[in-house]
């Protein structure tokens, strides 16, 4: 995630912000161009950008309704939408009863991380177009007398527990299944990678290398999540081929843990690139210093540059968590087997791109019927 500085002051602003902490400027996120803005207010609960950008040359804008009625969002939705919520919250479709306080409170923060892998998605170019498929949520609560709700994926829905956003929960729940890492944007990043497989692969031409890395997805599901989890080893023999434990399992999910890394690393190389950090390997014999790159900048590196400024930076990351008595934020190891699954990821997700923008290109010139 990039930093944000105010329209008004420039001052240093984020992207959650819904107030510059410097001049007091009303602030609101605009998806349509990923940029934090300066809010002028206008009539009718309408706004409009103000400051360093041009009032005169932005669109009126209206608030989300989660924002206005539950303080829960800062995107904005242009006027001529006919829709109340932005394009984040709307896709969630089902909703906890709001009226108990800790649901409210787990509501919002699942947003905010649905917000945004909304921001992951849109720069990686897989926000979707207008009539294109979307994956929607259902943010379930646990009932007395009813079934346990099981975060995964089904056919586009996401759904996730609601209990997932109390730490104490997360952990205990991360604990018994012996995870190292278990986060709301990680849960949402690895889900919607199912989402995408179904985009992506399934049924197209890269249905075959998939198979080849990650092997045949036809393998009975049930049968082989019974079988890992019955394995008393299933911590150990994994990390030569594997991204994580769990990726073990079955190759959609070692294709969903993949993904989910895939952005962890895109998004982090981002917030360091976005702090212009520079990284030295402390090696006496021979020492390495570089600058983080973007990988969405204008000059995009490859994926070994990505590769070789990911371990130190990571390296880092956990030196500094461990400094503050934290464990590790990152605790995986990236084995060769792991690295190929990631670059075809990569290059699956450049050539979606490619595609894409030739399709855009291709219907902005084409006349009209």
């Amino acid at each position: 995630m990039q930093v944000f500085n105010c329209d008004q002051c420039g001052h240093l602003v984020f992207f959650d912000s819904v107030e510059c902490l410097h001049c007091g400027a009303t602030l609101a996120f605009l998806p349509q161009s990923l940029e934090i803005a300066a809010m002028e207010p206008l009539e009718n609960d309408r706004w409009r950008r103000t400051g360093q950008k041009g009032a005169q040359t932005s669109a009126v804008q209206r608030f989300c309704r989660n924002r206005t009625e539950y303080k829960a969002c800062n995107f904005t939705v242009d006027d001529s939408d006919p829709h109340a919520l932005c394009v984040s919250c709307r896709q969630t479709r089902w909703l906890p009863d709001l009226s108990d306080l800790a649901n409210l409170r787990r509501w919002r923060q699942i947003e905010a991380a649905k917000r945004l892998l909304y921001y992951n998605l849109a720069r990686l170019g897989l926000r979707p177009r207008p009539g294109e498929r979307a994956p929607v949520y259902h943010l379930l609560e646990d009932l007395e007398g009813q079934p346990r709700v099981m975060t995964g994926h089904d056919n586009g829905t996401i759904t996730l527990n609601v209990a997932e956003a109390d730490d104490e929960e997360r952990a205990r729940r991360r604990i018994s299944l012996n995870e190292p890492y278990r986060t709301l944007i990680g849960h949402l990043r690895h889900e919607c990678g199912h989402f995408f497989w179904d985009l992506l692969i399934k049924d197209t031409p890269n249905l075959e290398r998939f198979r080849i890395l990650f092997g045949d997805e036809r393998e009975d599901y049930g049968e082989a999540l019974q079988r890992y989890y019955a394995k008393e080893d299933k911590l150990t023999g994994w990390q030569d081929s594997f991204i994580s434990s769990y990726a073990q399992s079955h190759p959609w999910e070692d294709w969903a843990e993949t993904w989910a890394h895939y952005l962890h690393m895109v998004d982090l190389l981002e917030t360091a690139a976005s702090y212009h950090t520079r990284v030295t390997v402390p090696d006496p014999a021979q020492p390495h210093d570089q600058r983080v790159e973007n990988p969405f900048g204008a000059n995009r590196p490859d994926f070994a540059t990505m590769l070789e400024q990911w371990v130190p930076l990571t390296l880092l990351l956990n030196s500094l968590n461990r400094s503050l008595g934290h464990l590790d934020a990152y605790p995986f190891a990236l084995s060769a087997g792991a690295r190929c699954k990631l670059l075809w990821v990569h290059e699956l997700l450049q050539q979606h791109r490619y595609d894409s923008e030739l399709q855009y290109v291709d219907e902005a010139a084409s006349p009209e019927m």
